[in-house]
């Protein structure tokens, strides 16, 4: 729901009557080296947002220079995207949608491990002395040893535990087909704080990682925006394979495709040339060291060939209720954004706008995925990637296959702990330079949604204005005031955690307005936001439901009376819930019921 706008130029580039058909949709299997060819194009995709996450994590698990714990970290998280893409492709929504980790869990972390009893010492030791530091003089294990590993490992262990208990809250909403029923209520003024405000805490930590060297940042940030909206349009002659007349030549938008990698590697290769020719300084003390590619080349060495992840890898997760509180806000708006992005995919990979029981569905296994990625040790939950939805608008290609194919890669790739180590290689401030646009974009994607709303309405200016206000100046003055004391240590601690986490801050205060503010529909941006995307969805369609289908005994689903009651399951109907939708789309409500004829064709895995 929230990320549909950042799309719109692929969906707009798909108009058309002979652009609109897709190549290969979500039933049909392109040639296997297709599959793969196209599987691996989405994982480059995803891989710059999936590795950015542990890389800002690691300072607030106390990490300190443990680079090889980090290149452990990332290995993990890149193997439970790729499991999390399996598990939702083939049982949840079905679609052709990457799953992998994402900034909406990163504020409600940053928040639990800044209470007084994760402070790191390791960060005020350095503040102190610098680079050089004697950190036994300071009663500290060194950085990498065992004694340290265990510090950072008991706060991963912490955040397990919060994202597993709390993703069971999105299991039941999935399960219950909650979800479904509170749509109604939420709309864009509840979904714009929540989704700008994560962007806006963000902005803190891309300055920081930039400031190691601004010039290096800098040039990574135009590099991203010179690919992505100078150069969107270059297209590169290349072959594609079509079903009729085998090798064909067509165009591809490659430096729309991928401005991202590009701008790493560019960058990367530039900062190799400048370490190698000693422009950058060598002492650690010096402004520009950070830009150097030669820091952690140790980890190269020491990291393992195959490692392969497991649940408890850290030790067993802990559990603490202000914890548990704390990530459900995360948890709520993942959920957010995968119902948006369930239907931007179903338009552009040409299916019918998703039925009542593959949105609960997908939700459902999402949060199963995100119980699996808290067991795992990744340090964050997974949910839907627009980035890789924006490629199927490229490539027009729908086929679920391939985005399985992709999940295939990242596991099998999370395995090799060289490859992961890899990344550990890449100076922060061409991080820095990235999270420039990419947290810019969390955060202009939110705001994007006040196109749905009557900006002339006081109403509507006021609750925008003042959710937005405390969602920034409330989390901003706790950080530097012990001002909770409730005469209970637990419930101290939950408001620390709920109060300072800006997202559920403005999101709640928003929510709350304008739902008992009165406004119409029209004027709260609700009528509209359906109307351009679930109708839209529905013009676009070239397929039928069946496609949402679980793969395995469908003829069994169907004749049990039972599973009618069941929301994921497809002979569930919420009647209310498909009366709002046809009321919004001007479609029907007996076209939504085709579903009893679609589901007779096969569905394939």
């Amino acid at each position: 729901m929230t990320r549909i706008a950042e799309i719109d130029d692929d969906l707009d580039d798909a108009d058309g009557d002979q652009e609109k058909r897709v190549l290969y949709s979500v039933d049909d299997t392109p040639p296997w080296h297709l599959c793969i060819l196209l599987g691996f194009q989405h994982y480059l995709t995803a891989i710059g947002g999936i590795i950015s996450i542990p890389l800002v994590l690691a300072q607030y698990f106390c990490m300190d220079k443990d680079t090889l714990g980090i290149s452990e970290v990332i290995g993990t998280i890149i193997f439970v995207s790729g499991l999390s893409t399996i598990l939702q492709t083939t049982f949840g929504i079905r679609l052709p949608i990457v799953q992998g980790s994402t900034p909406t869990f990163l504020i409600p972390t940053i928040a639990i491990m800044s209470q007084p009893v994760w402070k790191c010492e390791y960060k005020i030791a350095r503040e102190m002395n610098g680079s050089h530091v004697n950190f036994t003089a300071y009663g500290l294990p060194e950085p990498g040893s065992e004694g340290h590993q265990e510090i950072w490992m008991k706060r991963i262990r912490e955040i397990q535990g919060a994202i597993m208990v709390a993703s069971i809250f999105q299991v039941v909403i999935g399960f219950s087909g909650v979800m479904t029923f509170a749509l109604r209520f939420i709309g864009p003024l509840s979904i714009v704080p929540i989704v700008a405000l994560t962007g806006f805490s963000l902005f803190p930590v891309g300055s920081d990682l930039a400031s190691g060297q601004w010039w290096i940042a800098l040039m990574t940030t135009f590099l991203v925006i010179v690919f992505s909206q100078y150069l969107k349009n270059i297209k590169i002659p290349i072959c594609r394979v079509d079903k009729k007349h085998g090798c064909v030549k067509t165009d591809l938008a490659f430096f729309n495709i991928f401005p991202v990698l590009l701008a790493m590697i560019i960058s990367c290769i530039v900062c190799t040339i400048l370490t190698v020719t000693d422009v950058l300084p060598d002492h650690p003390d010096e402004w520009g060291y950070a830009a150097r590619i030669d820091t952690n080349l140790f980890v190269m060495k020491e990291a393992k060939w195959f490692r392969f992840p497991y649940p408890g890898q850290w030790g067993i997760p802990t559990v603490s209720v202000a914890g548990v509180f704390g990530m459900l806000a995360g948890v709520l708006a993942a959920m957010l954004e995968s119902v948006g992005d369930y239907y931007a995919c179903a338009r552009l990979a040409g299916a019918p706008p998703p039925p009542s029981h593959a949105v609960n569905r997908g939700i459902f296994i999402e949060g199963i995925a995100c119980i699996l990625a808290g067991a795992w040790g990744s340090g964050n939950g997974t949910t839907s990637f627009s980035e890789n939805i924006g490629v199927i608008g490229i490539t027009k290609v729908g086929s679920r296959r391939v985005v399985q194919v992709g999940g295939i890669i990242m596991i099998v790739l999370g395995c090799f702990g060289k490859f992961s180590a890899l990344f550990t290689l890449i100076p922060t401030p061409v991080f820095g330079g990235l999270f420039m646009v990419t947290f810019g974009m969390v955060a202009a994607v939110g705001l994007s949604n006040l196109q749905y709303i009557d900006l002339n309405s006081p109403r509507n200016l006021c609750i925008l204005g003042v959710s937005l206000f405390f969602g920034v100046s409330l989390p901003l003055w706790l950080q530097g005031n012990d001002a909770i004391h409730t005469g209970s240590d637990v419930f101290d601690q939950i408001l620390s955690v709920l109060l300072g986490t800006s997202m559920f801050v403005g999101g709640m205060i928003g929510f709350v307005l304008d739902n008992t503010i009165p406004g119409t529909d029209r004027e709260r941006g609700i009528r509209t936001w359906r109307e351009d995307t679930i109708g839209r969805c529905k013009t676009d369609s070239t397929g039928n439901e069946s496609v949402y289908n679980p793969p395995f005994f469908q003829d069994n689903i169907f004749k049990n009376k039972v599973l009618k009651y069941l929301p994921i399951c497809p002979p569930f109907l919420n009647i209310r819930n498909v009366s709002d939708i046809s009321i919004a789309t001007s479609v029907n409500v007996t076209d939504v019921y085709d579903y009893k004829d679609s589901h007779k064709n096969s569905t394939k895995f």
